[in-house]
């Protein structure tokens, strides 16, 4: 049995989190390249070189990449043979204040949401998932609220044909337009329950973009695994429709208004479909580390 200490856990999260808002992750900062390289539009093109700047820039000088560095949301993959000595939950989010402390990342948690008040540094959205082996792998995702606010849940008839719900993705990229900072990367949630449908559409965000097929642990139910030649065409159509829109970098048009798109599904009820899209702003954020 490996023990970990929650002293250790609080300050690799505190890293991840100054780490995940200060380095653009390189599979996004490749497909902006590549973006940059395709697009014909002058103003798109500058747009697209300004964002790549910003990046380098920002890793750089060590300043956060956008100044809503969002809400952090944690994923954690617990090994059955690890113990952890202290409390996990508050061990995350004192890392998650602490990082955001010294990394002179913005305040952005309101405690209460109706009442609102003045905001905090934590607590982080966690999701905790256990596996075998003795490791301890987590995730931050830092999710601005400019796009998460885009995010759609629809509960579809299990009759439902693949083109309803291509029209239902394209339709909240379509609504999403420039108030979200394009061009996205959007993730995409199909089955279980609708709470488990919309976790799916941000964990397929943390997918390594050009990786097919595999969710962000690298493996694939063997269930799911004659899905996979469906699902990597609902990508490809997807992403073509999507750049089609004309949208482009910040809504002003040109071909790049999404970089890429990830869907991710998992085994639902017999009398539901649920479908969820989580739309992600250019500054695709996460920092992983494994203990």
């Amino acid at each position: 049995m490996k023990t970990i200490s929650a002293n250790k856990i609080t300050k690799i999260v505190a890293e991840l989190c100054i780490r995940a808002n200060l380095v653009l992750r390189k599979d996004v900062l490749s497909l902006l390249h590549n973006a940059y390289l395709k697009e014909k539009n002058s103003r798109a093109k500058k747009i697209l070189q300004a964002i790549i700047e910003n990046a380098k820039i920002a890793r750089k000088e060590k300043l956060a990449i956008c100044q809503d560095t969002g809400l952090p949301c944690v994923l954690v993959e617990i090994g059955n043979a690890i113990k952890i000595n202290g409390d996990l939950r508050a061990a995350i989010n004192k890392g998650i204040e602490s990082g955001y402390k010294k990394g002179y990342l913005r305040n952005s948690v309101i405690i209460n949401p109706l009442l609102r008040g003045k905001p905090k540094y934590s607590p982080g959205v966690i999701h905790f998932d256990f596996v075998k082996g003795n490791k301890l792998k987590l995730t931050v995702l830092p999710k601005g609220f400019g796009c998460e606010n885009k995010a759609q849940l629809r509960m579809f008839r299990p009759t439902a044909e693949i083109n309803e719900i291509k029209k239902f993705i394209l339709e909240a990229v379509k609504s999403a337009g420039p108030d979200a900072c394009p061009p996205y990367v959007v993730g995409v949630g199909i089955g279980g329950t609708a709470d488990y449908a919309c976790f799916l559409a941000k964990k397929a965000l943390l997918r390594e973009i050009g990786r097919k097929g595999q969710s962000p642990s690298g493996t694939v139910p063997s269930e799911l695994k004659g899905d996979l030649g469906i699902v990597l065409g609902l990508e490809r159509e997807l992403l073509y429709e999507i750049n089609k829109l004309n949208i482009g970098p910040m809504g002003l048009s040109g071909k790049a208004t999404a970089l890429a798109v990830n869907v991710e599904t998992f085994p639902t009820h017999i009398a539901g479909l649920p479908v969820a899209v989580n739309i992600c702003c250019h500054a695709l954020r996460s920092a992983t580390a494994t203990l």
